[in-house]
């Protein structure tokens, strides 16, 4: 197993990152909210999960160990494959997932992309006794990421967009979320309003 890859980001793109470990690029999938963390020539140490399929080996990312901890514990419910795990955590951090669990708010996880309410009951009955208890205050937001570049918004829709919902959609979303502008102001995060676009889009259906 690939515990973590720690290097020098030497690219990214909407759904991935390739750090530049002793030579060499590995290319490792991410959450939006991860890539908004990191800067082309950064130094980075990701926590990953790889996952093997007959035809590829793909690498997964996460910011911290109990990231990619949920991760692995998600795929364990039938149904969840590494790509709905990871939009799973493109939406709510995990102690947000823990408490959604443990309390079988049903509203949360239909808000992911894919899982439709039949879905979302199944896996509250599979994962209430897996995932565990929140581990920080169950009314903390997720860790926010750091300041978003200027093209917040690029940010944003690409990831709506990477998720399945059409670009039309996505823009209407970032829309009713963007930041009034303040003068020196702090530029909005990204990982913030992508859940907070994620929310609208899912009140809307």
């Amino acid at each position: 197993m690939i515990a973590f890859v720690s290097g020098q980001v030497a690219a990214l793109a909407p759904d991935r990152a390739v750090v530049e470990v002793g030579g060499v690029g590995i290319a490792v999938q991410c959450t939006p909210g991860t890539l908004a963390a990191l800067r082309l020539g950064r130094p980075v140490r990701l926590a990953t999960s790889l996952v093997v399929r007959e035809d590829s080996l793909t690498l997964y990312g996460f910011a911290d160990d109990d990231e990619r901890q949920v991760f692995e514990l998600l795929q364990t419910a039938s149904g969840v494959g590494p790509r709905l795990a990871q939009a799973m955590l493109a939406v709510h951090s995990p102690d947000a997932l823990r408490l959604a669990v443990a309390t079988g708010d049903e509203k949360a996880l239909t808000a992911v992309p894919g899982i439709g309410k039949k879905g979302a009951q199944k896996l509250l009955l599979e994962l209430r006794d897996r995932l565990g208890a929140p581990t920080g205050p169950t009314t903390a937001a997720a860790p926010a990421a750091p300041a978003a570049t200027p093209d917040w918004r690029e940010q944003v829709q690409t990831a709506l967009v990477g998720l399945g919902y059409a670009p039309r959609e996505a823009e209407q979303a970032i829309t009713a979320v963007a930041p009034a502008p303040e003068a020196g102001g702090d530029e909005p995060s990204v990982s913030r309003l992508l859940r907070a676009a994620l929310q609208t889009l899912n009140r809307a259906r």
